[in-house]
């Protein structure tokens, strides 16, 4: 069992955070020393994509946050909690104030042990309750240092962060044969019915309108959430990559999903897209997860005869109809896809011979690589329930 905690601020040489340079009269540059920010510390890495540059001068100007190979970086204002551990080969950086930059003696904390501790819910119920929220949530130095790690020997450390290690391998590994599905099913698509603008292969064109038997969305006006109920699905529970996410979910009363339902009622193999917010255009199949309700972000799209599920879904992630939908949604003063906007969607239609040979070899795809929702949802589940195993002792 694991005896002891100890204040994080203890076990830590140094604990400071970064400095936007043009704040205190320096200027980003062209080349040098790369400057790291909130969208360089993503999956526990740290990534030189879309990095800023400063001058070797501006970043001795700025020592205190001069980061090195073995330091450990977590984001503390915006989005908190993205943890990455600088490998041996990185070039020595530095940071804005988004990033705070800890270093410690590796004989007493393992940093793999204090990044895997960082993603449970004793760390975050810790950090939840200390955030600060005005225009910004953010974490302080200080707030940081008063985090209570639980503290093995150094050997559990390591037996605990390998434990983990090979866990999230597994979820890795899982995410990139998806995403090796979805680029494979993209280029059938396109080589069995072209570019749906060019549309090169001559097909017959209708609106989404003629080719679907209902376009609708769902409630408008404000329905009481509660514990327990009906499910209540909004635009957060269709991710950045089209897939169902039940981690954050609301439910309603059985009266007002009647009553909701009665209008707007979506069914297996319906699709799904959103409509109102930061992610519209993101769409997806309905799974066989029984009967649900539809916030007003989120368009009900009913197949019609002509046009089966999987050509549908396949169609709307096309990069062609994503730039309609974002255009049509920035177009109004509230980002918006309005239900007229995409009833009058021009498309391509093939016939369904062709469309239904598309959808074996979806049907075949999805077989060989498992679900995307459920078996998705079960893996990040596993990790997660393996980690509270692991810092509560039980492994």
């Amino acid at each position: 069992m694991i005896a002891s905690r100890e204040k994080l601020g203890d076990l830590c040489s140094l604990v400071t955070k970064g400095t936007t340079p043009t704040s205190v009269g320096f200027d980003f540059a062209e080349r040098g020393v790369p400057f790291l920010r909130i969208q360089n510390i993503n999956g526990n890495t740290v990534s030189l994509n879309d990095v800023l540059y400063i001058e070797e001068g501006t970043h001795n100007a700025l020592a205190r946050s001069k980061i090195r190979a073995g330091d450990f970086l977590i984001t503390i204002a915006g989005t908190i909690g993205r943890t990455a551990i600088v490998p041996q080969d990185f070039p020595e950086s530095n940071c804005n104030q988004a990033v705070a930059i800890l270093r410690f003696d590796e004989s007493k904390l393992w940093p793999k042990f204090l990044l895997y501790w960082l993603s449970t819910e004793d760390a975050t119920s810790q950090i939840s309750g200390r955030k600060v929220t005005a225009t910004i949530s953010n974490l302080s130095l200080g707030q940081i240092k008063e985090l209570e790690i639980p503290l093995p020997t150094l050997p559990e450390q390591k037996r605990i962060a390998a434990i983990l290690d090979k866990a999230d391998a597994i979820r890795r590994k899982r995410q990139q044969a998806i995403q090796l599905a979805d680029d494979f099913l993209r280029a059938v698509f396109l080589d069995m019915f072209g570019d749906p603008v060019t549309n090169p292969k001559g097909w017959e064109l209708k609106t989404l309108g003629e080719l679907c038997a209902k376009i609708t969305d769902g409630e408008h006006g404000t329905v009481k959430r509660l514990e327990s109920g009906k499910l209540y699905l909004m635009a957060r529970n269709i991710d950045r990559k089209g897939h169902l996410d039940l981690s954050d979910v609301s439910y309603i009363s059985e009266a007002d999903h009647q009553r909701i339902y009665k209008r707007c009622g979506p069914e297996k193999g319906d699709v799904l897209l959103v409509c109102v917010g930061a992610t519209i255009g993101k769409a997806l199949i309905v799974p066989d997860i029984g009967e649900f309700s539809l916030a007003r972000s989120v368009a009900l799209l009913k197949p019609g005869k002509e046009i089966v599920s999987e050509y549908l879904l396949s169609l709307i992630n096309t990069d062609a109809l994503q730039r309609q939908f974002v255009s049509s949604g920035n177009s109004s003063a509230q980002a918006g896809l309005y239900l007229g906007k995409i009833k009058e969607i021009m498309v391509p239609i093939p016939g369904l011979e062709e469309q239904l040979r598309f959808k074996e070899i979806v049907n075949f795809v999805k077989e060989k690589f498992c679900s995307k929702t459920k078996s998705r949802n079960l893996e990040s589940d596993f990790v997660l329930s393996l980690s509270q195993k692991a810092f509560s002792g039980q492994l």
